[in-house]
């Protein structure tokens, strides 16, 4: 039975790194870590604030002691696992880039969550104990299976702890969509009042549940804010935002680190936007069109909101 674990939330990042040969770079978990033995693609948990990006060069170097540039943009998945032993559940929200080395050299560590470290081919790392989620970076279909808890732990997308500094702080994982009709409009929402950004326009899409998938939740999140239906698209990209003093609903301020996936979605019947999550964060939403759009400055949207457009190529340039 796992029904007694304490369930966790973590957000990681990692990276797939491969030679001139195509020979693939794995870590090696040490009996420190939760899976001993076990190897998995270099890369760790995400920092207050950091963007994960900044995760990958900074866990590669420390657990290969290789500096690594980050190229691109692979995956952004979820898993859960159940640890016994710890007395834990842990979800992972798991950020996934593809990167290569820029220099330095391979070396192992003593008395850390890893211990070793080395380059294999496709073949060799098929016949390795691997971590889910880096078999599935890397197409290997036959690996071993986390121990999942016998029910999904009633847990919210964010948890307010006091920080190092005595201030609440909080770190959020969250989907959103640049949702597209046959139109080429564009589907916007406001943000309700005594939320923090009021009154701007934002992309619909919001926290993922525990045990939830990001697209899974971005398409939910689309019915209870739009009441629209749609087809998820590409993985745009991945943003990081830290406001360290984001005053919301909670009544006091919050260290605030929300680190958000943001894709395309096409909606194919398009109706008139309803908000059905009445007294949420969402106060209304729009179809609007691309010179509406063009009329928006930088003071009327949210962060995401611009690095989204951007990605998907719907901002004009500056006159």
């Amino acid at each position: 039975m796992t029904t007694a674990l304490e369930p966790l939330r973590r957000i990681a990042a990692y990276a797939v790194i491969t030679n001139e040969t195509d020979q693939v770079l794995l870590v090696r978990a040490s009996m420190k870590s939760g899976t001993p033995g076990v190897w998995s693609l270099p890369g760790g948990a995400v920092d207050h604030g950091e963007h994960p990006n900044d995760t990958v060069v900074r866990e590669t170097a420390a657990e290969t002691g290789l500096s690594v540039a980050v190229t691109g943009l692979r995956d952004v998945l979820a898993d859960m696992r159940a640890l016994p032993h710890r007395g834990v559940t842990i979800h992972t929200d798991r950020v996934i880039y593809a990167a290569r080395v820029r220099g330095g050299a391979l070396r192992e560590r003593v008395d850390q969550p890893t211990d070793l470290v080395g380059w294999f081919t496709p073949e060799e790392a098929a016949k390795l104990p691997l971590r889910p989620f880096t078999a599935g970076a890397l197409g290997i279909t036959e690996a071993a299976i986390d121990l999942l808890p016998d029910e999904v732990p009633d847990f919210p997308s964010f948890f307010a702890a006091p920080g190092p500094d005595g201030l609440h702080r909080a770190q959020r994982f969250a989907a959103y969509a640049v949702v597209t009709d046959r139109l080429q409009r564009v589907l916007l929402t406001r943000i309700a009042a005594n939320y923090p950004g009021a009154g701007k326009w934002h992309l619909p899409g919001g926290g993922t549940d525990y045990g939830e998938q990001p697209g899974v939740a971005l398409i939910r999140e689309l019915v209870e804010e739009t009441g629209q239906r749609g087809r998820l698209g590409e993985l745009l990209g991945v943003a990081s935002h830290r406001d360290p003093a984001s005053l919301g609903p909670e009544g006091y301020p919050i260290d605030w680190h929300g680190v958000r996936a943001f894709y395309r979605v096409r909606v194919d019947r398009a109706t008139k936007p309803k908000v059905y999550d009445v007294g949420g964060s969402t106060a209304e939403a729009r179809w609007v069109t691309s010179d509406e759009l063009g009329e928006l400055g930088p003071e009327d949207v949210t962060e995401v909101t611009a690095e989204a457009l951007k990605a998907a190529s719907l901002t004009r340039p500056p006159a």
